[in-house]
């Protein structure tokens, strides 16, 4: 069996990343969930599910919280704002995930806490919409995953569809 691999406890490097065989690195790694890109795809989920809402919205317009009070009524219409404020918090979201590669490694792409406070928002606006109350309850799954990745100290690397490796030592 030909082995493609550098020997046990060599290292080769792509980018500024270290990827290393050592059976240390590879086993203290296996079978761990990184949350990080679990809660990341279930935003991509809620994303594109409140981005689907949206436009059913600007057809069929509807307040969730309308059997409470009818304030609310004229966010819908005549002029659909919360309808437009839900396709543009789910294209960010989509934007941001995906990512655009205009955004993919910068700061602001890797930062977990700025991601709790723009779903918190996109969620918020979310259940405001008759149509998009799933994607809102996909946000506060999400949020709390990503709350949870973001207490155990995990970070995101810098590109996005990669895991992340261990550090030589």
């Amino acid at each position: 069996m030909i082995n493609l691999l550098p020997s046990t406890g060599e290292h080769f490097h792509r980018r500024d990343l270290v990827f290393s065989t050592d059976s240390t690195c590879f086993l203290s790694q296996m079978g761990k969930l990184i949350k990080n890109h679990w809660a990341r795809l279930i935003i991509l989920t809620a994303a594109i599910y409140q981005c689907a809402a949206a436009l059913e919205g600007f057809f069929w317009p509807k307040i969730f919280w309308d059997f409470l009070t009818k304030i609310f009524d004229s966010t819908v219409k005549p002029f659909p704002v919360l309808q437009a404020i839900n396709l543009l918090f789910g294209l960010v979201g989509i934007a941001w995930e995906w990512p655009l590669k205009p955004l993919a490694g910068t700061s602001l792409h890797r930062s977990i806490e700025a991601r709790l406070v723009l779903y918190l928002l996109s969620a918020l606006a979310a259940a405001f919409l008759y149509q998009a109350t799933n994607p809102a309850i996909y946000y506060c799954i999400g949020i709390g995953v990503y709350f949870w990745a973001s207490s155990e100290g995990e970070v995101r690397t810098t590109d996005p569809w990669h895991l992340p490796f261990c550090q030589r030592s």
